[in-house]
């Protein structure tokens, strides 16, 4: 009784710290999940591959989770091996829930799908994105819940979602390019000062408006001045990206800053982008938006 499955990283078009409207978009790369139900286990037990003491409670607890819920409560082991950076804002704990859910899922036989009239699915992605969005509450390891990155890495493209009522209001498909720069220092979502994010609640309610309108890449760099500003971060390498970049935006909680280009507008280009912050401490990653999302292996 052994699954597999993959989900998405992803950037932020809006922070759900301020007032609990988030936006964020899938991108390619992704976390990999491998989950052996045992019956006679006395728990589950998960690894990290990437780093052996990190916290597993999260991906022990969507096992746990999944299994109460589909299928008789079985314990096992779940290792995950990412290509998303722990801590660096590119929504590594919603990516690796998204990836255990649904490998627990394949170990159980059951069959996820996005059409909740299917008769031939078990449960819907929604639904596994649901439950692994309670599993990162239960684990301590989100404030918000962050049912707006889980649904990016989830379905793919741009979703817009109310976090406290885990509803999601849009979904649209994107093609952009994408540069990721992630400094050496981490940042994790559930020690970030949500008093100071609440304080940029009128900058955020604009970017939701923005991002409702599909004007995703605008609502992006509103985003990442306000959240920059209200997090302590340096705005200046969103600044030397939007002379270049269709749209910028720290990711998350930080420390990543992420810039897209649409290929259809012949104003952009991220190679100016990549050598002023190819200067800067850290790693640069070039990738792609995704539309797929999460799926079983």
């Amino acid at each position: 009784m052994e699954g597999r499955a993959a989900a998405l990283g992803a950037g932020t078009v809006l922070n759900a710290l301020a007032t609990g409207t988030g936006a964020a978009f899938g991108i390619d790369v992704e976390t990999r999940a491998t989950v052996a139900i045992d019956p006679d286990a006395d728990g589950v037990r998960g690894s990290i591959a990437e780093d052996s003491e990190a916290d597993t409670a999260l991906i022990e607890r969507c096992v746990s989770l999944a299994t109460e819920r589909w299928g008789d409560g079985e314990g096992g082991t779940v290792r995950t091996d990412s290509d998303v950076p722990l801590a660096a804002g590119l929504k590594s704990s919603s990516a690796a829930a998204n990836a255990t859910v649904l490998a627990t899922c394949d170990a159980l036989g059951l069959t996820v799908g996005d059409d909740p009239d299917d008769p031939a699915i078990d449960l819907t992605r929604l639904d596994a994105c649901r439950l692994g969005v309670r599993a990162a509450r239960d684990a301590g390891v989100t404030v918000t819940g962050a049912f707006d990155d889980a649904t990016a890495s989830m379905l793919g493209g741009v979703t817009v979602t109310d976090n406290g009522a885990d509803e999601l209001r849009s979904r649209e498909a994107v093609d952009w390019g994408v540069l990721v720069w992630t400094p050496p220092e981490r940042a994790y979502s559930a020690d970030a000062d949500v008093a100071r994010c609440e304080a940029v609640a009128p900058m955020a309610d604009l970017v939701a408006d923005l991002a409702l309108g599909g004007r995703y890449a605008e609502a992006m760099t509103v985003n990442g001045l306000a959240f920059s500003a209200a997090l302590g971060f340096d705005a200046d390498p969103a600044v030397e990206a939007m002379p270049h970049a269709t749209g910028v935006s720290l990711s998350g909680t930080g420390p990543s800053v992420v810039a897209v280009a649409d290929p259809d507008d012949p104003e952009t280009d991220l190679d100016p982008v990549a050598d002023a912050w190819g200067d800067r401490p850290g790693t640069l990653r070039r990738t792609t938006t995704r539309n797929d999302g999460a799926a079983v292996e």
